[in-house]
């Protein structure tokens, strides 16, 4: 670990030492359309004449103007795309020795294809994209990401953490919502882990990281918001994609998509289609001492070592259609679902030891199951233009269906120090899970007089979860029911929201502000058995959640903004489910029918230096935070249930560069520091945890001309806590190189992530009493990836972004579906 923080660090500080070396020349601009009127946000791209190759970006501001510092003499042309336009590629600009500044003519864009010497000019997006509100990831930017997974490229993600069961922080806090397209994934913890495994980061178009989302999003999220948007191809005419790739760790791993799309006339129509074999390993050690509560001393140890093994294969399909009512109409239909079978095995051997280490007992276990996960949902969406002043009208209503079919055998043996056996137990388990959710909303926005931006909106939606645990004792005989394990619950939920948004420009300052308001009202009931009686709990509240923002543009070169806001997070429905899962004989998860939502108070202020430079400061408390706890039996079993933890508080200050370091260079670094601090009572003890964490994120993009491209990537990740889990250090090395053929149109790459098999999760467990834990959990990570991707179709002119679709972002992301590894 310390060779890989040691090389990271190196190239940092010879990035860093580069970029102090280049000379003060600015090169600026402006963006119009052929009307005259400025275009916002546009994005400019300076590439170097003699092979196109990317040097800088620049994205264009509220006058559509654009520069670029530090511009060393040579021929050098200025790319320039927007939504809805086609690229447009200036004539060579000559820099000269001596040159202080050089202005190049206003740049038009059309909203048509425009062709260069017959052959339409791609210009190449940065992996990072830093903006004054959002951090962008364009997944194909970077080559280490040809036979990854979703979850793969958030883990390399500035300020975005994986823990080992999946689960996503942001900025060291928890609750994170993942929209998918800007819908809810409805899935959360190791189910939205096992969802992100699968999906293929050849599906993935770019990922956006809001920490600080205005009023017109859920206000669910205590970190933030991470949307993935699906690859999409807004060309007219018939155009696609296509890839494969092999993947060989300690087991082999296979995907491929395609996206296809046709566009002409009013009709748009587009699909895409993925699938993927994961064969994953998972190692995970668990060591626990036991000691007396008065005297301190050791009265036993558990040791624990379990190999498991996962099949799974994933069919991921999407169909959708826009049609154009008329020039300010337009009707659309998104189809789309996932198929998810897997297989599953562990070995489980566990030994209770004296204090002097010498084995009493061994417990041997094993388990196989069996899991399908099904997905269907259907958006129907609509979207008005009034005039051409920005009056519009958007509606969305949605339909999301999940069901899942798991079946587990377990086996547990009892066993004598010398391996004799004493006795064996076996259990079979039917876990049917149903989910179905309904949603609509609808966004209005207009344009005030004097400039200033009006957004309103509202949504409902209604979730109902049926989920079931039948547990049956095998025998030689027969089976008959475990009551004890069995369990029937039946969740349902429904939220109300609306929003008001206003924000304004005023030369230099920009202001917006907004409030939300959110009801919430559930029902949860338990089925009863033989064993158990019949229980419900319900509760109903309402929140107000208030938003601000404030940006300064003091000059060219230097930008900031103050955001302030409320944010929510309510349990997901299985944590809410009070009955005990059972896991291994020794490890249980158990529900809480009392969880709270866990509400956070946040605020960031960002700067941001010639678009090369941004600086964030933020701090966060957040109350009734939930968190996963874990608390020891008398029987010396752990049972993992998630409570109301503390009150947290999260201070972190996060420093991202884009430094173009030479024109076949180009370097991505992120550092942040991050302070929490947790208070709270915890099984009747005062809880009081505290930690400082480092983490380091670097993306380094070579071009060497000719088709030819490399990467060295990486992260590291300090010591951290997380409630009752300190967590040790860990990272990751990755190298890629990629080639183009077929005229540009194909692209070969070829990449090892975890090169030196540093990225495995390892801690210890604090505050569970008189029991001290230590975990290691090791993964098939280390993966070498060969991948072919192709092009195809030609474009016909007009262009035209389609809109994000879909609203039922926060329930979707709170559906739990099983585990890969």
């Amino acid at each position: 670990m310390m060779k890989q923080l040691t090389l990271i660090l190196t190239l940092i500080i010879s990035t860093l030492s580069s970029f102090a070396q280049l000379s003060p020349v600015k090169l600026s601009g402006s963006v119009t359309d052929a009307s005259g009127k400025k275009v916002e946000s546009a994005t400019v791209s300076l590439l170097r004449a003699a092979d196109s190759s990317i040097l800088k970006y620049a994205i264009a501001d509220r006058a559509g103007a654009f520069e670029f510092e530090n511009v060393r003499p040579g021929s050098y042309l200025v790319s320039v795309s927007a939504a809805g336009h086609a690229t447009v590629v200036t004539p060579p600009v000559a820099v000269t020795s001596g040159t202080v500044s050089i202005i190049v003519p206003p740049i038009i864009v059309h909203p048509q294809s425009r062709e260069l010497a017959g052959i339409t000019v791609l210009a190449r997006r940065p992996f990072i994209e830093q903006k004054i509100d959002r951090t962008l990831i364009n997944v194909d930017a970077s080559p280490t990401n040809a036979g990854a997974t979703a979850l793969d490229v958030l883990e390399k993600s500035p300020g975005v953490t994986i823990d080992k069961d999946g689960n996503i922080s942001l900025k060291g806090k928890a609750g994170v919502t993942v929209m998918m397209d800007g819908r809810p994934a409805y899935l959360t913890g190791a189910e939205l882990a096992n969802y992100l495994r699968n999906l293929p980061a050849t599906a993935i178009d770019q990922i956006e990281i809001m920490t600080s989302p205005s009023s017109k999003y859920d206000a669910s999220g205590n970190s933030g918001i991470i949307n993935i948007k699906a690859k999409k191809n807004r060309q007219k005419g018939f155009n696609g994609s296509a890839s494969v790739n092999y993947g060989q760790g300690i087991r082999s791993k296979l995907n491929s998509s395609l996206n296809l799309n046709y566009r002409s006339g009013r009709i748009n129509v587009f699909a895409n289609a993925s699938q993927g074999l994961w064969n994953g390993m998972q190692k995970l050690d668990i060591f626990r001492k036991y000691s007396d509560a008065s005297t301190k001393l050791v009265t036993k140890v558990f040791e624990q070592s379990s190999d498991m093994r996962n099949n799974s294969r994933s069919y991921n399909l999407k169909l959708g259609a826009d049609y154009s009512l008329t020039q300010k109409t337009t009707i659309g239909l998104v189809t789309s679902g996932f198929i998810n079978p897997e297989t599953n095995s562990s070995t489980i051997t566990s030994f209770w030891k004296s204090p002097g280490m010498n084995i009493d007992s061994i417990l041997y276990a094993t388990s196989t199951g069996r899991n399908r996960w099904n997905n269907g949902s259907v958006n129907l969406n609509l979207r008005h233009q009034f005039d051409s002043t920005g009056r519009e009208l958007t509606i969305d209503l949605d339909h999301v269906r999940y069901s899942s079919a798991r079946r587990e055998r377990f086996m547990n043996a009892s066993l004598n120090p010398d391996w004799s056996p004493r006795k064996e137990d076996r259990l079979r388990s039917d876990l049917p899970i149903a989910i179905a959710i309904y949603s609509g909303k609808t966004d209005y926005t207009q344009t005030l007089p004097g400039g200033a931006k009006l957004e309103a909106g509202a949504k409902g939606s209604y979730v109902e979860t049926d989920n079931a645990a039948n547990y049956f004792t095998v025998t030689n005989v027969g089976e008959s029911p475990d009551y004890g394990k069995t369990n029937h619950f039946i969740y349902q939920e429904s939220i109300y929201a609306g929003y008001l948004n206003l924000s304004r420009q005023y030369r230099k300052w920009g202001v917006q502000g907004g409030i939300r308001y959110e009801q919430t009202s559930y029902t949860g009931s338990q089925s009863g058995n033989p064993l158990k009686a019949d229980s419900s709990f319900s509760r109903s509240y309402g929140n107000l959640f208030p938003t601000a923002f404030i940006s300064y543009d003091l000059n060219a070169n230097n930008k900031f903004g103050l955001s302030v806001g409320r944010r929510i997070d309510r349990p997901s429905y299985q944590d809410l489910n009070p009955f005990l899962f059972f896991l291994d004989k020794y490890t249980y998860e158990a529900g809480n029918p009392y969880l709270r939502p866990q509400f956070s108070n946040n605020i960031e202020l960002t700067h941001t230096w010639r678009t090369i430079l941004t600086t964030n400061l933020a701090y966060s408390r957040t109350k009734d935070m939930m968190n996963e706890t874990f608390e020891a039996t008398d029987s010396g079993a752990i049972v993992v249930r998630e409570a109301n933890l503390a009150t947290q508080d999260a201070a972190s200050i996060a420093v991202s560069a884009q430094i173009p370091v030479r024109t076949w260079w180009t370097a991505s670094l992120y550092a942040n520091v991050n302070y929490t601090r947790f208070t709270g009572m915890l099984y009747g003890e005062e809880l009081q945890i505290d930690a400082t964490n480092l983490t380091l994120n670097m993306n380094n993009q070579f071009r060497f001309g000719k088709g030819w491209s490399a990467e060295l990537s990486g992260f590291y990740r300090g010591r951290g806590v997380w409630g009752q889990i300190l967590t040790h250090p860990m990272g990751q090395l990755n190298f890629a190189v990629s080639k183009q053929v077929l005229k540009g149109k194909g692209t070969v790459k070829f990449n090892v992530r975890d090169l030196l098999y540093t990225n495995f999760p390892k801690g210890d467990l604090k505050n569970t009493g008189n029991v001290q834990a230590y975990f290691e959990n090791r993964r098939d990570s280390r993966v070498g990836n060969l991948s072919f991707s192709y092009r195809f179709g030609k474009p016909i002119k007009g262009a035209q972004q389609r809109r994000k679709v879909g609203g039922a972002d926060d329930e979707q992301g709170r559906v739990k579906t099983g585990g890969n590894n």
